[in-house]
């Protein structure tokens, strides 16, 4: 169901992208598509689906948050790929897409016959887009990979968390997400290149890589100097003072990363004298002398509550904000007046919300148009647009090859576990 019957044309309307994808990566890049105005059609497997969608807290076992997260703004439909006829459906879809993405171990599609030379000798213009774990190439490619793997093998946990303390991952699956917005990336510029010569090609990025690509400042000092990265907490490399610090009741986060906010943070705090310590003088010393810096600045902060500090700090001019969790951080009118939260109503769990677009285009803005599809819910809608007579989906549903789920149907969505699966579970390898 759609929240509003009248939305402008995305930025990426009429672009057809089927979507082979399980879990996050894959689901997080078609999602960008999607709030692009992508046509992005959900395949999934009968008797389940997506993983996703059996990931949940909280009552609703069947209608996961986590999958409706990352699933909104599409159509689904669920078909068996393992069954030949199901492997044709997809084929026959990919004859008229723009773009595929998928996430799949290397080499599992080929096995269906849906790998991207195969896709693509049949539709030259495709742009054929695989998120995996370790890339298509190299000694690691056939490995199964999860953000908690990139993130151990590309760095981050080395230099994530606090000082002496155990290995750490970033709080949210960042390579997963970033691996997921560096294949959106590759797809928008291979379709670019798509539009000026009719052809498409194939898009190959991992999660590996998408952790090493945010190691930016870090790589950049190995590379010049040899310095390895240690976990520092909120503490920046090259900078000082730019950390989260102590207050009366909780922390403030203060970014004084250059000489000019410096001055304005020592005499917002009345500690004038700070500009006066040779330890203290150049941002080369700050940072040799950062431990003792943050002591200075804890003492005299934490006289004050954050509320209080901030008034005083953004008087001044000085770049700083409050400690936030995730509850606060939709309670605040800034987020709120940029849209980041919006809502859908789900034809099974009402209204939900979601995050919002993060990029806003003036012209063809990015909308929040449905919530993520029931199992199959568009099997027929999609397969008839395709050009399938009537009787030959009604055929595959009844074979159990396709699946659909009305949303006024309860009891047309097969029971989780039923049926066939097209891959094992031990193959989906992000």
């Amino acid at each position: 169901m759609h929240v509003s019957h009248q939305v402008p044309p995305g930025a990426l309307s009429g672009v057809r992208v089927l979507d082979l994808t399980q879990v996050m990566a894959g689901a997080y890049c078609s999602m960008l598509l999607a709030d692009m105005g992508a046509d992005v059609i959900k395949i999934e497997r009968p008797g389940g689906g997506d993983d996703t969608r059996r990931m949940s807290r909280g009552p609703d076992v069947e209608h996961s948050p986590a999958f409706n997260a990352m699933n909104r703004n599409k159509r689904g439909i669920a078909v068996d790929l393992k069954d030949p006829r199901g492997a044709e459906v997809v084929r026959r879809l990919a004859r008229d897409a723009d773009v595929l993405v998928e996430n799949f171990r290397p080499g599992l599609l080929d096995r269906f016959g849906l790998g991207q030379e195969e896709l693509r000798a049949a539709n030259p213009a495709l742009v054929y887009c695989s998120i995996s774990g370790f890339g298509a190439t190299g000694p690691y490619a056939g490995r199964g990979g999860y953000d908690l793997i990139a993130q151990a093998m590309s760095g981050l946990m080395s230099m994530t968390g606090e000082p002496g303390r155990p290995p750490a991952k970033v709080g949210v699956p960042i390579c997963d997400l970033n691996a997921g917005v560096f294949g959106a990336y590759g797809v928008l510029s291979a379709y670019i290149h798509r539009l000026r010569t009719g052809e498409g090609q194939f898009v190959d990025t991992s999660l590996l890589e998408a952790g090493i690509a945010y190691t930016v400042w870090e790589t950049a000092m190995f590379f010049s100097l040899g310095d390895v990265a240690r976990p520092m907490g909120s503490a920046h490399r090259l900078s000082a003072p730019y950390e989260a610090l102590p207050t009366a009741d909780g922390f403030i986060a203060i970014g004084a990363a250059n000489d000019r906010n410096w001055e304005r943070l020592c005499s917002a705090l009345g500690m004038e004298r700070l500009l006066r310590d040779p330890r203290f003088a150049t941002n080369p010393a700050r940072m040799e002398y950062r431990f003792e810096l943050a002591g200075e600045l804890a003492a005299t902060l934490r006289r004050r509550t954050t509320a209080e500090w901030l008034e005083v700090l953004h008087a001044a001019g000085v770049p700083s904000g409050p400690l936030y969790d995730i509850e606060q951080v939709y309670a605040d009118p800034h987020v709120q007046a940029r849209d980041m939260l919006v809502e859908t109503v789900h034809p099974r769990m009402g209204t939900v919300r979601h995050i919002g677009a993060p990029v806003k285009l003036s012209g063809t803005p990015s909308t929040i148009r449905r919530p993520a599809p029931l199992l199959g819910q568009h099997s027929r809608e999609v397969l008839a647009e395709a050009g399938m007579p009537a009787a030959e989906i009604d055929e595959l549903l009844a074979a159990g090859v396709l699946v659909t789920t009305p949303p006024d149907d309860d009891h047309a969505r097969p029971a989780p576990g039923a049926g066939s699966s097209p891959l094992d579970p031990t193959e989906v390898p992000a």
